[in-house]
């Protein structure tokens, strides 16, 4: 039987998931049929019905705003997101017993590898621009790179739960601060993650590119489409590193590869992967 696995979210017809599973899975020489599938929030309980009705399926990958609902509908959550409250990936565990559904959140994972390709230092000042799901992910990654200290940049303070929720988790200080402070702050900052959505940071970026440059650090912004983003050519022209959100999706997509099929993503299938959606090719 073919297995299948997909990505979900709402808006999803711009997501590069496809291209990297699939590029990975005829790598590896296994069949399974990877799509984007548009679910709501509303609609996630009936579509996860579904799919418990059906023995095909061998994982799903799950992006906004799915991230924190999903929780709800998975027999165990392990690793980060057991901590954190969100996952962006289930993985479909056989037994004699029947199938348990498995939460992970391979976003950290994404994260830290993608800082670290660009040369992020441990223990980074470190700023986040959002409050949300991706936030907290956020927030983990840089316990994990030895952080022990966070300033998150946010409009609303009262939608920042999630990343409260996965400072006070990981045991990581966290400051929260208005969005508008935030063009300064970036200023001296060694790590950035922008977590807002595409565009949403063109005027931060006006602000940015209005101050003297300085030695600027690492920038991740998970926003991929339009690419490079006016925050992203701001901060570059300031002399910093940049990482596309290409780079945490792939590296996060090679966990989730992982556990669908419950083998090992060599540097060859990386190298494909990274062909598929236009990145270089990793140097072992």
């Amino acid at each position: 039987m073919r297995r299948r696995a997909a990505v979900l979210g709402h808006p999803i017809s711009h997501s590069k998931s496809p291209a990297l599973h699939l590029a990975a899975y005829a790598k590896l020489g296994v069949d399974i049929e990877y799509t984007a599938i548009d679910v709501t929030v509303e609609g996630l309980p009936a579509f996860m019905a579904e799919v418990r009705s059906d023995d095909s399926w061998c994982g799903l990958s799950v992006t906004m705003p799915l991230k924190s609902a999903m929780v709800a509908e998975v027999d165990e959550i392990r690793g980060a997101g057991a901590s954190l409250g969100v996952i962006n990936t289930v993985a479909f565990e056989r037994d004699g017993k029947g199938v348990r559904r498995i939460g992970y959140n391979t976003d950290v994972a994404g994260i830290v590898e993608a800082v670290r390709h660009a040369g992020a230092v441990s223990r980074p000042r470190a700023a986040i621009l959002g409050g949300g799901g991706t936030s907290a992910a956020a927030i983990a990654a840089l316990h994990e790179l030895g952080s022990s200290h966070v300033d998150v940049f946010v409009r609303d303070a009262s939608r920042a739960g999630d990343a409260q929720a996965a400072a006070a988790a990981v045991g990581i200080s966290l400051a929260l601060r208005p969005l508008s402070e935030v063009a300064t702050a970036l200023a001296g900052a060694e790590l950035a993650i922008s977590t807002l959505p595409p565009r949403a940071a063109d005027g931060i970026a006006a602000e940015l590119a209005g101050l003297p440059a300085t030695a600027a650090g690492v920038l991740l912004d998970v926003a991929y489409d339009p690419w490079p983003s006016r925050l992203a050519e701001v901060w570059q022209g300031h002399g910093g590193a940049v990482v596309p959100g290409l780079e945490m999706l792939m590296y996060q997509a090679v966990e989730q590869i992982r556990f669908f099929t419950g083998g090992e993503v060599t540097a060859g299938v990386i190298d494909v992967m990274c062909d598929s959606v236009g990145l270089p090719r990793r140097v072992f």
